[in-house]
């Protein structure tokens, strides 16, 4: 990996600053192109999608090793100036590796990193909590040794592995809290209900909320249910996929173009990126 082309010092200072108060929209590109243009949009941050770019590359999500990882966050966070917050799994390895990587992720000029605690056994997708916790605290001692102003956001993914326990999940925020996560995340929570249980239950610790489809709920409806940050995953390249696909379908069914009827403009994109 070359070397870094910028500071990533000020854009760390701003994403924490972010994180201070209000609630802001950080979208999820899956490439460069992606990237600029969200960053052209006036968002203030970004975070990368493992299952956006794993699509890119023909590959299911959760497949792609550390090392194709960390190059693409390296190409995201040089694309734009915004602050970057990578998803990076579960810090990929074993606990004793989830220290070197997240010291390897810091390099690559992303200002969070956020670690999850999904496993890799099908039947027990949930690692269990000692287990979870400490790979937290390795991804905490990593950024402390680094001395780099990195957030760390600390994940349970109950819902989004088909074991919903609402408790359960608030339990492991809080103990993700307590290990040194500076913001908390629960992938799948939807109802009123279930986001102000976890924003309560973690206060005054940022809140991230995954909105990944059409919600009843507008931006500032889900600011005053005291998240902080939200954040779409693959929703924008599911977005993008679905188009290509619908069009290309089309086509090969009845021999119809239309389906390019909402294409971008080629002029719009090559004055985007010249």
């Amino acid at each position: 990996m070359t070397a870094l082309s910028f500071d990533p010092r000020p854009r760390r200072a701003a994403f924490r600053a972010l994180h201070a108060q209000g609630c802001f929209v950080l979208p999820n590109p899956w490439d460069p192109g992606s990237a600029r243009y969200l960053h052209s949009l006036g968002f203030q941050a970004l975070a990368s999608t493992s299952s956006g770019f794993a699509w890119s590359q023909a590959q299911a999500d959760g497949t792609l090793s550390v090392d194709e990882t960390l190059a693409h966050l390296h190409s995201l966070a040089a694309a734009t100036p915004l602050p970057l917050n990578a998803d990076f799994g579960d810090g990929f390895g074993t606990l004793e590796e989830v220290g070197r990587n997240v010291t390897r992720a810091i390099a690559t000029g992303v200002a969070g990193i956020s670690i999850e605690d999904a496993g890799p056994d099908p039947a027990h997708p949930l690692r269990t909590l000692d287990d979870a916790v400490a790979r937290v605290r390795a991804a905490r001692q990593a950024i402390d040794q680094s001395g780099d102003n990195v957030l760390l956001i600390g994940r349970a993914e109950n819902f989004f592995v088909g074991r919903p326990d609402l408790d359960d999940a608030i339990t492991r925020l809080r103990a993700y809290a307590d290990a040194g996560a500076d913001c908390l995340y629960a992938p799948g929570i939807s109802t009123r209900e279930q986001i102000e249980a976890v924003v309560n239950a973690v206060a005054p610790q940022p809140v991230n909320l995954l909105v990944g489809s059409a919600v009843p709920f507008t931006l500032q409806d889900i600011a005053a249910m005291g998240v902080r940050r939200v954040s779409v995953g693959g929703a924008m390249a599911r977005t993008a996929w679905g188009g290509m696909m619908r069009a290309s379908q089309l086509l090969v069914d009845e021999g119809r173009f239309d389906g390019f009827a909402d294409a971008a403009a080629g002029a719009t994109l090559n004055q985007l990126f010249r």
